[in-house]
């Protein structure tokens, strides 16, 4: 039984039952009852002894796979066959191109209503994503010629600020033709700066997952 699980794996099987029913489901339509009743006679006590509310749930799945999302930018960050501009580049296309991206877009969470949620968001790249692993790709940009710019550490935060929350459709709930905008002019900014890391497959890409996104809130 679930109840006589480690407490750790029972965090793991709230998590991952929550996530499935997400993605099955929506967030909006699932409920803490709908999350006990997959979790094999684990009680609504012992969920709450873990999470205060559905929505901490939420935040919990986010951080799960933030952290498997980091792991791949610490990868792509510590390679040494590439330049600080080639490893934005894969850093973009390597995030958006993971099947996970599209189970995230059709869990479709309302920013609006999760306010845990959004600043789970802005913490992670704001004080761990970007000075840990943007900034060390800018510098060596830098250092190689790949990238110019004086203000790296602000960069890194602009990249990422971006990337991960001005073109979010789901913070937003920009249409796909409103997303194409942003994505363009993401683009010009990047090439400004001498990046011209943003091509026509990935911008494909970003178009595919905002599609998924608004499909899902039809």
């Amino acid at each position: 039984m679930a109840r006589n699980k480690h407490p750790e794996e029972t965090i793991n099987l709230i998590l991952d039952v929550a996530f499935r029913l997400f993605i099955e489901k929506g967030y909006e339509n699932t409920s803490i009852q709908d999350i006990i009743n997959h979790l094999g006679g684990l009680s609504k006590g012992a969920i709450y002894h873990h999470f205060k509310s559905k929505e901490d749930i939420l935040v919990a799945v986010t951080d799960k796979m933030t952290s498997e999302s980091n792991q791949m930018l610490a990868v792509i960050r510590d390679r040494s066959d590439l330049s600080g501009k080639e490893k934005l580049k894969t850093i973009f296309r390597e995030s958006i191109s993971r099947p996970v991206q599209n189970d995230i877009f059709t869990v479709a969470p309302d920013f609006h209503n999760n306010p845990k949620l959004l600043f789970s968001l802005l913490h992670d790249t704001m004080e761990n994503a970007a000075p840990n692993y943007i900034l060390p790709i800018i510098n060596q940009g830098i250092s190689d010629g790949s990238i110019k710019t004086d203000y790296p550490e602000q960069l890194a935060e602009l990249i990422l600020l971006a990337a991960n929350v001005w073109m979010n459709p789901m913070i937003f709930n920009s249409s796909e033709k409103e997303s194409y905008c942003k994505f363009m002019v993401f683009r010009e900014m990047l090439q400004g700066f001498g990046l011209d890391i943003v091509d026509d497959e990935i911008l494909e890409r970003l178009q595919e997952l905002t599609s998924i996104y608004q499909k899902r809130k039809q």
